[in-house]
Parts: structure tokens; C-alpha cells; sequence
């Protein structure tokens, strides 16, 4: 195989599918970029004679494998999956419907899972590939405000650790992001909703947060060109890594989680490890 590659990526009409669909066509690759409205992705991606753009709403099955066949007709084959495409719900549990919940399980879940599953016969059988989830920090560990949206994100995580061990086999990698805060387009009022049921209780507290996630809409830490450049290097690698922590919060976050998992094994472990059978 020549290094040079065959990308799918979904979400490129914007944030940080653009930047990762650029950082591969910089150093040579080919990419199927992928979005809703293609009018979108042409418009922040150009021309190149190495990129194809192709309409995908990664909630629709028919989508993804229309999406898929023209991609493999058009370059023959596919190496690098990266399943990007995200929404936020952001809300208090109590106050976010259930239509909203589906929705968010539905593109951050769902997608990669439908997109996944078209890209996978293909991988197979060139007994190669590469499939890079974008998860997030939120798939660590959870917030408040974050439910729906962090049950995507371990959701997602519990499907990539799973398939790792399923496709292995057939030569095909699979890598796990977590980027902490980037100055992507996800807190924008296209990508972001709020819980669209207010209960009195939550007003204050949800006021508070609501002006706090609107603020952090392009001030987040991450360059998110950097990201995508990181991701360029990581695919070239024989043996990419299983996870990829993305940015120095995101290593924080990672690092705070396992030693709060070893507090909690070390409080109660003599009453865990107690529990078995009792032998005659």
C-alpha cells in the first residue's frame, strides 16, 4: 500500500471535519468529505483534484451506503474512517424531552455506528483500515448539564472498545479521541440545543450554565488544526493507539479520572473482592 490514503470523513461541512479534512489533503491523501449539504463542504473545502465531496446525513443508513459505494467507485477503496459528526443537547436531564435525547443518541451514536457498518465490508475485505472515532473528555467522565450528550460519548466508547477486538483480526485499527476543549463550531447555536422542558427548580442554576456554554463558544484552548494534524500523524503509524487523549485538559481530565477509579477500588475493595461463593 502506498503511504498515501484513501479518507472518509464525516462532518466536514464545518468545526473540526473541516481542519482534518484539509490536514490530509495538505500532505497528499485522498478524502471523501462528507455533510448534510454538500453545498457546505465545497464551500469550505474548494477544489482539489484529490477531494470528493458526498452528501451523507449520518443517520440514514441508505445515505451511508449510497455514500460509501460512490466513495469506493471513485477512489477504489477506503482506509481511513474517521467518524466525526456531533451535536450537544445540552440540558439538566429532567428538562431535556426524550425527542431530544433521540436526537442526540441518533448523530453522536447512532451515526457512527450506521456509517461504521457501511464502511466495514469494505476494510474487510482489503484486510486493512483504520476507524477513528471523535469522542470526547465527556466520554471520561460526565457533568452536569452534559447527560445526553455524555451517553452518546460513553455510548460510543463501550462500540469502539468492542470493536477493536472484533475487526483486529482483519488487519483493521481502531482509535478512540478525546479532545478536551477546541475552538470548533459545537457550541455553536447550529450544533447546540438546549432542553427544550424548563422546570421552575432548575431556573437559576440552569441560567448560570447556559451563559457559561454560550461564553465558551470560541474561547476553548484548542487549536483544532493542531488536532487534525496530530490525527494525520497518528493514521500514518503502523500500530495507531487505541485511545488518544487531545489536549493538555484532556490528560488532566483522563488523569483525575483513573485516580478517582483507584480511590474508589481501594475504599470498598475488601467488601468487593467478599462476595464469592463460599467454598464446602
Amino acid at each position: 500500500m502506498t503511504s498515501h490514503k484513501v479518507w472518509f470523513i464525516t462532518g466536514a461541512g464545518r468545526g473540526m471535519g473541516v481542519d482534518i479534512a484539509k490536514a490530509a489533503l495538505a500532505v497528499g491523501h485522498k478524502v471523501v468529505a462528507t455533510g448534510r449539504t454538500i453545498e457546505n463542504v465545497a464551500k469550505e473545502l474548494g477544489e482539489d483534484e484529490n477531494l470528493f465531496i458526498v452528501k451523507l446525513d449520518v443517520t440514514k443508513q441508505t445515505d451511508a451506503e449510497a455514500a460509501v459505494k460512490a466513495a469506493v467507485e471513485k477512489f477504489g477503496r477506503i482506509d481511513v474512517l474517521v467518524n466525526n459528526a456531533a451535536n450537544f443537547m445540552a440540558g439538566f436531564f429532567e428538562e431535556l424531552t426524550q425527542e431530544q435525547i433521540g436526537q442526540q443518541l441518533q448523530t453522536s451514536l447512532y451515526g457512527p455506528m450506521i456509517v461504521t457498518r457501511a464502511v466495514l465490508p469494505i476494510m474487510r475485505k482489503q484486510l486493512s483500515g483504520h476507524i477513528i472515532a471523535i469522542s470526547s473528555t465527556a466520554g471520561l467522565t460526565s457533568l452536569e448539564f452534559c447527560s445526553a450528550y455524555s451517553a452518546s460519548k460513553f455510548g460510543l466508547e463501550g462500540f469502539m472498545q468492542a470493536l477493536q477486538t472484533e475487526v483486529a483480526p482483519f488487519g483493521i485499527n481502531t482509535t478512540i479521541v478525546n479532545p478536551g476543549f477546541f475552538r470548533t463550531e459545537l457550541l455553536t447555536d447550529q450544533s447546540t440545543k438546549y432542553a427544550a422542558n424548563p422546570i421552575p427548580d432548575y431556573t437559576e442554576k440552569r441560567e448560570q450554565l447556559v451563559k457559561f456554554w454560550k461564553g465558551a463558544n470560541g474561547q476553548q484552548s484548542g487549536d483544532p488544526s493542531k488536532l487534525a494534524k496530530a490525527l494525520v500523524t497518528i493514521a500514518a503509524e503502523e500500530k495507531p493507539p487505541l485511545r488518544f487523549l487531545a489536549g493538555a485538559d484532556a490528560v488532566a481530565t483522563a488523569e483525575q479520572v483513573a485516580a478517582t477509579l483507584q480511590q474508589q477500588i481501594n475504599a470498598y475493595r475488601a467488601l468487593s473482592i467478599s462476595l464469592a461463593h463460599d467454598e464446602a
